[in-house]
């Protein structure tokens, strides 16, 4: 199977516009991970993106005829930008089809290379439907991006290049995975060539379709995936790419928002470049890989795929990364509301630094804290924990509670009585304008909202947490509404968070 694939890639078309990047040591990671970890800068490519690979190595595929009628494809971004640059150097037209929810900045970046971009659906499976549409329509020819041979055979010059640029052993490579084009390629060249290197796919922990589709043994499709690693939010994979990767990858890894936040930190200070989170995929797995195995003295290898990130995200990378990178550690802690707890409670904390602290008086007899502490080694909150219990303080180690991480340690406020039936969800909906108003306005005019957090992170999708007054008499209608709605939802009025400090 590899090597059908060694001739096309060997043969690929791809540097009248992309480069040969740079194999590049990652000198303080290296050092604190005690192992050899290159990066493979395809972050450094003219659209910041490996996606110029496959997708000019297609078009330069394509017969005369289909150029002079023009190509087509479907992208939220790193896809459409190699597809308008190829077009512009082949002197065909280009039409993209990209979601109403990708970001501006995506948007101007294809029409400055000159494709047509036409805004279509909330998500990129409403685009690529769009897309075949118009591909029908006007006789474009539709280029995937990642379902393809010749955009796969254009991927895997890297694993080429790779081999070039480091001819000593090499232990494992690791590859972000969204539809299976990128790892498909470099696993078909390194099988072929060096079968001996592990080729390790990466998922994050919320749009894993290609892990969950090698355990089934047949492709699976996701109903929702997470978008902060937006470049790699697929919910299904190829057909092909599915092919590929079952037969030759070796592993897989999935990594959680906070471990790829430190990742796009470590490569910053070893690079001064910032990823987008898709980018940042393989060097979460490699720190990942390193504490599970233990493994030291090794030659590791993370594809940097990419560096389309929004400003307004880093808001959210900076927070997160402190959690990612085990610095950070946040508790809730019961203290007995007399004279002296709160000096003893403080005196406890020791020399740790204090990244937050949110106190409020909760009745006469004792008081909560929310308290986020600097940490030095992973499991460290687990000791902490488990300290204050010793000294009588109840703690809940809240430091992977993904509510206490993105609603609470913002919110202001605590308890009111005035919030009788009040049950707490969160919801993802398209970042739009619009998206808002319309879920309020679907809402039963009977259903009070008791609470409501927002904040913008510079994200495709905005994520609210809303407390919403139900009667119990209206519970069976309320779960219907819940089922109407397009919007995925978490309901989190049992989480320990909750209780402690809003109800």
């Amino acid at each position: 199977m590899a090597t059908r694939y060694l001739q096309r890639i060997l043969n690929a078309k791809v540097y009248d516009v992309a480069r040969e990047t740079e194999l590049e040591h990652a000198r303080n990671l290296s050092a604190r991970l005690g192992n050899r970890v290159f990066l493979k800068r395809e972050d450094n490519q003219p659209v910041f993106s490996f996606k110029l690979r496959g997708a000019y190595n297609k078009m330069a595929h394509l017969s005369a005829e289909q150029l002079a009628r023009g190509v087509i494809c479907a992208s939220a971004g790193n896809h459409a930008q190699g597809v308008a640059l190829s077009g512009r150097r082949l002197g065909c037209r280009t039409l993209i089809v990209m979601p109403v929810t990708t970001p501006q900045l995506k948007v101007d970046a294809v029409r400055a290379l000159g494709g047509e971009v036409v805004l279509q659906g909330d998500s990129y499976s409403d685009a690529y439907e769009h897309a075949l549409t118009l591909a029908e329509q006007q006789g474009l020819t539709f280029v995937h991006p990642f379902d393809d041979p010749d955009v796969i055979a254009g991927q895997g010059t890297i694993a080429m290049e790779i081999l070039r640029q480091h001819q000593g052993p090499i232990d494992a490579v690791f590859v972000a995975i969204g539809g299976g084009g990128l790892i498909s390629g470099v696993a078909a060249y390194l099988k072929a060539v060096r079968p001996e290197i592990k080729v390790i796919g990466v998922q994050t922990t919320d749009s894993d379709a290609m892990i969950r589709s090698v355990q089934a043994g047949k492709r699976v499709k996701l109903a929702d995936v997470g978008l902060f690693s937006d470049g790699t939010a697929v919910k299904q994979v190829g057909v092909e790419t599915f092919r590929l990767a079952r037969a030759l990858v070796d592993e897989y890894i999935r990594v959680d928002t906070d471990a790829v936040c430190a990742a796009i930190k470590d490569v910053f200070q070893d690079t001064r470049s910032i990823l987008e989170p898709a980018g940042a995929l393989g060097v979460a797995a490699v720190k990942q890989y390193v504490e599970r195995t233990g493994c030291s003295d090794r030659t590791l290898i993370a594809i940097t795929c990419g560096a389309n990130m929004n400003f307004d995200r880093l808001r959210f990378v900076a927070e997160r990364a402190e959690v990612g990178e085990a610095r950070e550690a946040l508790f809730a802690v019961t203290i007995p509301e007399e004279r002296g707890s709160f000096k003893r409670f403080c005196e406890l904390i020791g020399p740790r630094s204090v990244t937050e602290f949110n106190y409020r008086i909760s009745d006469e007899h004792q008081a909560h804290i929310f308290v986020g502490l600097s940490t030095r080694t992973r499991g460290e909150s687990a000791e902490i924990a488990e300290l204050f219990r010793q000294q009588d303080f109840a703690a809940v180690d809240l430091t992977h509670n993904e509510l206490a991480n993105a609603h609470l340690r913002h919110l202001v406020g605590g308890r009111s009585e005035l919030a009788r039936d009040e049950r707490l969800f969160r919801f993802v909906f398209p970042e739009r304008p619009g998206a808002l108003m319309r879920f309020l306005s679907s809402m039963h005019p009977g259903w009070n909202i008791s609470l409501f957090h927002y904040r913008n992170q510079g994200a495709d999708y905005g994520r609210i947490l809303v407390g919403i007054q139900v009667p119990r008499a209206e519970r069976s209608e309320f779960r219907r509404f819940l089922d109407t709605l397009a919007y995925p939802w978490v309901e989190e009025t049992n989480n320990p968070v909750y209780r402690l400090f809003l109800r």
